[in-house]
C-alpha cells in the first residue's frame, strides 16, 4: 500500500483526501498540491491499487467519516492518517492533528513528519526488518513480550493459521495486525470481524456476502469479509462466540478454500490467511458442546498467548509513555506520572489489561493536562485494589513523602477517607489563597476548571458565592 522509496523520499507522493464537504475538499486539494503532493480522493474500493504516502481526513460528516476511520483501522498497511478538525475519542491512531482553518507552517511540518514516518515504515517492511516493526507495534521489554515477538517473527512468513488467546483488553487485534504486517501479505488488506458483536442471523452474510434478493432487505449484492480480504488476512475476533451452525460453514471454507454468497450456488475461491482470537477457554467450550473440536484443531495450528498486564508490569512505564505520546501528538495535554503514582499503578491488578491502562492515561490527560499525576489523582479503585499506603506512596516528585498513618484495627472506609482528605486539602488551599480559586488550584497543582468541578462535587463554596443571611 505504500509507494516505492528512493533514499529518504517517497517516489510517488500521492495523498488521499477523504473529505465530504465540497469547499473543504477543494481547499485541502489545493493545499496538498501546493506542498508538492498529488491529491487523490479516497476510494476504499480502489485503495489496494494505489501507492500512497499520506491520508488526510476531515470529520465534517460523522457517519461517512466513521466508515473511513474504520477502514484505516482495519488495514495495517494503511498510510499515516492526518486529521483536520475535531478528533473523535474513538480515533487513537492519527499521526497528526490539524485545526481548521489550517496554519501553513504547522500543516507543512505535520505532513512532512507523517510522510517521513510512512517512508520509514515502508522501508522496514521492504527490508524485512521485522524486529523494528514488532518493537513499534508491541510495546514491552519483558520476557513474555520478547517471546511473543519471537513467535510472531517465525510464523509471519508462513500462511499458517494462527489462534491468539488472551484476556479481554490484552491487545489481541494488535498482535494479529503485527502478524499480518510482518508477512508477505502486508500489501494486501487486513480485515477484522468481531464474531461476538454480529447477530447470528447476519454473520453468514457478513463473512460470505449475499446476492440481491437473497433475503428481505437485500436490495443489492454485497461482498463479504472473505472477498474483501482476498490476498490478505482475515482476523476473526472472539471466535469462541461464533454460533455452532456458522462454525460448520467456516470449517468447510478453511478445508476447501471456497465459499458461496448467501443466495448463490456459485463457488468463489478464497486466498486469505485466517487469524482467530478469543478470550474464552476453547477446550472447556468443546467439553460443554459450545465449540466444535474439529474447528478448534483447524484453527489452533500455531497458538499465540498474549499475557495479561498483571504478568508484565515491568512494561507499564513504557506503555504509559507510548499512550501519553500518542495523546500529545493528537493535541492533548502531556501526561507525566510521579514515582508514587507509578508505584500505585504497579500494585494494581489491571483486570481490563492494556485497554484499561490506555483509557486511564486518556482520562488523566483531561484531568491533569501538562501536569504531574500524583497518587491522589488516580482512581480510588486502583488505590483500593493495590492496597497502597497512601501516605507513604504519594510522592511529589521531589523525594518528599508524607508521614505514615497507622491503619485502625477496625479498618477504614478508604473511599470516604480519601474524599474527606481531598475536601480538607481543598478547603485549606482556598483559605490560604483568600478564596481565590486560581491561586488555590496552583497550590494544589491542578487546573482551575478541575478544582471548580471538585468544589461543586463536595459542595464547597467560594467566599463570594456564600449567600448573605
Amino acid at each position: 500500500m505504500f509507494s516505492q522509496h528512493k533514499g529518504d523520499d517517497v517516489a510517488a507522493p500521492v495523498v488521499w483526501v477523504a473529505a465530504v464537504a465540497g469547499g473543504v475538499a477543494d481547499q485541502l486539494h489545493a493545499i496538498v498540491e501546493f506542498l508538492g503532493f498529488t491529491p487523490v480522493d479516497f476510494d476504499a474500493s480502489q485503495a489496494a491499487e494505489e501507492a500512497v504516502a499520506l491520508m488526510v481526513c476531515t470529520l465534517d460528516q460523522p457517519d461517512r467519516m466513521k466508515d473511513v476511520l474504520d477502514w484505516h483501522k482495519q488495514n495495517a498497511g494503511a498510510p499515516p492518517l492526518v486529521i483536520v478538525g475535531e478528533v473523535p475519542a474513538s480515533c487513537d491512531d492519527a499521526a497528526a492533528h490539524l485545526a481548521w482553518p489550517l496554519d501553513a507552517s504547522q500543516t507543512i511540518l505535520a505532513l512532512e513528519r507523517a510522510r517521513a514516518s510512512a517512508g520509514a515504515a515502508a522501508r522496514a517492511a521492504e527490508s524485512g526488518d521485522m524486529p523494528s516493526i514488532l518493537d513499534r507495534m508491541l510495546i514491552g521489554r519483558g520476557r513474555s513480550m520478547q517471546r511473543l515477538r519471537r513467535l510472531i517473527a517465525r510464523v509471519a512468513e508462513t500462511d499458517t493459521t494462527v489462534l491468539i488467546q488472551g484476556e479481554t483488553g490484552t491487545g489481541k487485534e494488535v498482535v494479529a495486525s503485527a502478524v499480518h504486517y510482518c508477512s508477505p501479505r502486508r500489501e494486501r488488506p487486513f480485515v477484522a470481524v468481531n464474531c461476538g458483536a454480529i447477530p447470528a442471523e447476519l454473520l453468514e452474510s457478513e463473512l460470505f456476502g449475499h446476492e440481491k434478493g437473497a433475503f428481505t432487505g437485500a436490495l443489492t449484492a454485497r461482498q463479504g469479509r472473505f472477498e474483501l480480504a482476498q490476498g490478505g488476512t482475515l482476523f476473526l475476533d472472539e471466535i469462541g462466540d461464533m454460533p455452532l451452525p456458522m462454525q460448520v460453514k467456516l470449517l468447510r471454507v478453511l478445508q476447501e478454500r471456497t465459499f458461496e454468497r448467501v443466495g448463490s450456488n456459485r463457488s468463489i475461491n478464497t486466498d486469505v490467511r485466517v487469524i482467530a482470537a478469543t478470550h474464552r477457554d476453547l477446550e472447556t467450550s468443546i467439553r460443554e458442546g459450545r465449540f466444535r473440536e474439529d474447528l478448534y484443531y483447524r484453527l489452533n495450528v500455531f497458538p499465540l498467548e498474549v499475557p495479561p498486564l498483571r504478568e508484565r508490569k515491568e512494561d507499564i512505564p513504557l506503555l504509559v509513555e507510548h499512550f501519553a505520546g500518542r495523546l500529545e501528538r493528537g493535541g492533548r495535554g502531556r501526561v507525566r506520572l510521579s514515582a508514587g503514582a507509578l508505584k500505585a499503578m504497579n500494585l494494581y491488578d489491571w483486570p481490563g489489561n492494556v485497554r484499561e491502562l490506555s483509557n486511564l492515561i486518556e482520562r488523566l490527560s483531561i484531568l491533569v493536562p501538562d501536569g504531574v499525576v500524583e497518587v491522589m489523582d488516580l482512581p480510588v479503585k486502583i488505590l483500593e485494589m493495590a492496597d497502597v499506603d497512601i501516605a507513604t506512596a504519594a510522592d511529589d516528585g521531589a523525594g518528599e513523602a508524607m508521614p505514615s498513618i497507622g491503619l485502625p484495627e477496625e479498618g477504614v472506609d478508604l473511599r470516604e477517607y480519601l474524599g474527606q482528605l481531598e475536601m480538607s486539602f481543598i478547603r485549606k488551599a482556598l483559605e490560604d489563597a483568600g478564596g481565590v480559586v486560581a491561586h488555590a488550584a496552583q497550590s494544589l497543582r491542578m487546573r482551575r476548571t478541575t478544582l471548580v468541578e471538585k468544589m461543586r462535587k463536595y459542595g464547597i463554596q467560594r467566599q463570594e458565592d456564600v449567600p448573605e443571611s
